[in-house]
């Protein structure tokens, strides 16, 4: 299991292969070498597990979650019912550039909770190129603009379970141990946070690149579906989100309640076979790969050797979770976030359960994802960057010295502020 986990490492950081294929030679590797079918001899003290159960993790109930927010996401996207929407919202907002650059990141954040911070981005910046044409070339607000559509969609990401992958590994491995966190817990401890580091992303954009131009000609949007389809898109919509929102009165698991519009969408074609196709299978693939490579690192007593290695009694908990955010902020800005993840959240909740230390394993988790999702300094760091800069209107300088300053600033947060709320709140 040692060497399957440094054999990920190694393949993660340096994308030698695809992601998704590491996650997947993960699973097969595990079923070769540590389950009941292994072709080697285990110890005879060694209880494996089986192969079905690492196969599972392909069917985890936390990839279900994220399949229906994909399947949601592509067809909003498909009936332009996220442009409509986006356009809708932004009208009260005005003309003034300061409001609104507000009113693009928080709709913008408020879509990437529940769609794909990549999708939503796309989205985005495809309503703002329109409005950053109209701009004069050396206006800095044409920057501003680009920019906050990344920078909201990945701090967006963190307020729901379904709003980035690292959160949906985070879910996956506290579950494994036992710990279930509904819909609405992950967002009353998360969306706190995700507001103040958005204020504040908004302050630094507003003073980095001061506008020119006293008022923006906004025209966005255009008229609603109303065909059949795309009235059973909206209803199927509102009424998931409602569903997940409600979860501790109904009792329903957000899973559950993800996997229904998956049916109710393909059943009524308002989803096709074809757009099934074209679904971002690589991200399931990942993340269930990252779930079996926990599953794995868990069930062999890696985890409880790799964690005893240190003498972590010594060790204040502040300055662990300081360690646990840096190191995924800063791995997450030169690897991909979700393989970040896979990598320290199965580290980072068996240390919190492990007895060495008395850190809260639900801690380690959140901690974890959402230093993972704040990691947005490079082009390569998250997709949604990566859209942004393809737009040409923003440099790697632009998202470096953003990206720095409110990562920075949400992982201190995280770090020193947010577990103090957490447990005033009484979720630790």
């Amino acid at each position: 299991m040692l060497a399957i986990f440094g054999a990920a490492v190694a393949l993660w950081i340096s994308e030698a292969i695809p992601l998704a294929a590491t996650a997947v030679g993960i699973i097969l590797a595990e079923i070769l070498l540590v389950s009941d079918q292994a072709v080697l001899a285990l110890a005879p003290q060694f209880e494996p597990n089986t192969y079905q159960s690492f196969y599972a993790s392909l069917a985890h109930p936390v990839l279900m979650l994220f399949l229906g927010g994909f399947v949601l996401a592509d067809s909003a996207a498909k009936y332009q019912l996220d442009r409509n929407l986006a356009g809708v919202m932004l009208r009260p907002f005005g003309s003034s550039p300061r409001s609104l650059l507000g009113g693009l990141m928080v709709i913008t954040a408020l879509l990437s909770m529940f769609m794909s911070n990549t999708a939503t981005t796309a989205a985005m910046i495809a309503v703002i190129i329109p409005v950053t044409a109209s701009l004069d070339p050396s206006d800095r607000l044409r920057v501003s603009l680009t920019l906050a559509v990344p920078v909201a969609a990945n701090v967006g990401g963190l307020g729901t379970p379904v709003g980035t992958p690292p959160n949906a590994i985070a879910l996956g491995r506290l579950a494994d141990e036992g710990i279930r966190v509904d819909f609405l817990t992950w967002m009353v401890a998360a969306v706190p946070l995700m507001v103040v580091v958005l204020v504040f992303a908004w302050l630094v954009l507003t003073w980095r690149y001061p506008a020119t131009t006293k008022a923006v000609d906004l025209t966005i949007g255009g008229a609603f579906d109303r065909s059949r389809p795309a009235i059973i898109l909206y209803a199927t919509f509102f009424l998931t989100i409602i569903a997940w929102l409600s979860e501790p009165i109904h009792g329903v698991p957000a899973s559950i309640v993800g996997f229904v519009p998956v049916v109710v969408l393909l059943s009524s074609g308002v989803f096709t076979v074809d757009d099934l196709r074209k679904l971002n299978w690589h991200v399931l693939w990942l993340v269930g790969g990252g779930i079996a490579l926990g599953s794995g690192v868990a069930s062999t007593g890696l985890d409880a050797w790799m964690v005893g290695l240190l003498d972590w009694e010594s060790m204040p908990n502040i300055v662990l979770l300081a360690a646990l955010g840096l190191l995924a902020i800063v791995l997450s800005t030169v690897i991909s976030n979700s393989a970040t993840a896979n990598l320290l959240i199965p580290i980072g909740i068996t240390l919190a359960t492990s007895g060495a230390t008395d850190l809260d394993p639900l801690l380690a988790g959140l901690l974890i994802a959402i230093a993972c999702s704040l990691a947005m300094a490079l082009p390569v760091s998250t997709p949604p960057n990566a859209v942004a800069y393809a737009t040409g209107t923003v440099a790697t300088k632009d998202l470096a010295s953003v990206g720095v300053l409110v990562g920075g600033f949400g992982l201190l947060l995280a770090v020193f502020v947010a577990p103090v709320l957490w447990k005033g709140m009484g979720l630790m």
